[in-house]
């Protein structure tokens, strides 16, 4: 069946909370409306009010109140209703999500989800194409994915409702519509393993999220110069599948990440980073990023020239064989 990453996402918050009576899932206009982009659509007319319901404007509040209905059992999974949101619940996140194994010395964690639209390219004011997840991924005791297709989107939310520690769980809000010839219910590649979408020897492109289509496209394209292109996506920022990405690039000796968000220190330095400390010597060239530019998000008529393209992956492709 032909199966959208919303709907991906849907169906597998209503066999979870089918499967499991404490997953309780809540947020910001998420219950009566289905979510702003329709993720959770039915969830409230399903399973009840008491199981999906909807929040004040209040992000602080929702992953705070998320803590304390893990400790009386439940699994909730809230919403941040746009990643520009979600800062105001940084304080809760960092400084009592994120610690609280480590506080209790390992003997209790935190099982809750806290998913997050993020990205842009959908035409949106300010605020609402943000790119967050390297805060996230460098928050340790948090673990931080991002589906890049549908078939993942459900595998990868299912797995992290059934995880025992806290995952920040970043959706693409690009590709809530993208769609994939998958049957559901799925399950793929487990959290904390990288995915080899396509095989090549000519360079890798490294990629994840909404980028992961983005880096196919340009590995189809590639084939007109006679490049052939592995695309590695990444799926979990935090753990980082580092095995994965390291043997690719030990066999092309050339890598191309690729993110939307801003160059300077964003999440695409810490994977250059460790490539180059692990296969430096397999190298044929420098680790390159293609990524947003160092500004604010702009305006939505001009995010097009900000938001990575396939032309500007080529590009960095033909560096790297020039190098």
């Amino acid at each position: 069946m032909t199966v959208t990453m919303a709907a991906a996402l849907n169906t597998a918050l209503h066999d979870a909370m089918r499967d499991d009576d404490t997953v309780v899932v809540y947020g910001e206009d998420v219950g009566k409306l289905g979510g702003v982009f329709r993720v959770t659509d039915g969830l409230q007319a399903e399973w009840g009010a008491e199981r999906c319901f909807d929040t004040p404007v209040a992000e602080s509040g929702i992953v705070g109140t998320a803590i304390g209905m893990v400790l009386y059992g439940l699994r909730p999974v809230v919403e941040m209703q746009f990643d520009g949101f979600s800062y105001p619940a940084l304080d809760q996140v960092i400084s009592h999500v994120a610690k609280y194994r480590n506080r209790t010395r390992g003997r209790a964690g935190l099982p809750m989800v806290i998913r997050i639209p993020y990205g842009g390219g959908i035409g949106a004011v300010e605020h609402h194409s943000e790119s967050p997840e390297a805060y996230y991924a460098h928050t340790a005791g948090l673990t931080v994915v991002s589906p890049g297709m549908p078939g993942d989107a459900y595998s990868l939310l299912r797995a992290s409702i059934e995880f025992d520690d806290p995952v920040v769980f970043l959706e693409p809000k690009r590709r809530y519509w993208h769609k994939e010839q998958i049957e559901l219910p799925v399950r793929g590649e487990p959290i904390g393993r990288a995915l080899v979408r396509r095989t090549g020897t000519t360079a890798t492109l490294i990629a994840y999220g909404p980028m992961v289509v983005t880096a196919l496209e340009a590995a189809d394209a590639a084939n007109e110069h006679g490049w052939d292109l592995e695309v590695i996506d990444v799926r979990t920022l935090s753990p980082l599948d580092t095995d994965t990405l390291a043997a690719s690039v030990t066999k092309t000796g050339r890598a191309i990440v690729v993110h939307e968000a801003p160059r300077f220190a964003g999440y695409g330095a810490e994977i250059a980073a460790t490539l180059t400390e692990q296969v430096f010597g397999h190298l044929a060239a420098p680790v390159l990023r293609v990524t947003g530019f160092d500004t604010p998000y702009p305006p939505a008529k001009i995010e097009r020239h900000y938001l990575p393209t396939s032309d500007r992956i080529l590009d960095a492709v033909a560096h790297a064989l020039e190098y």
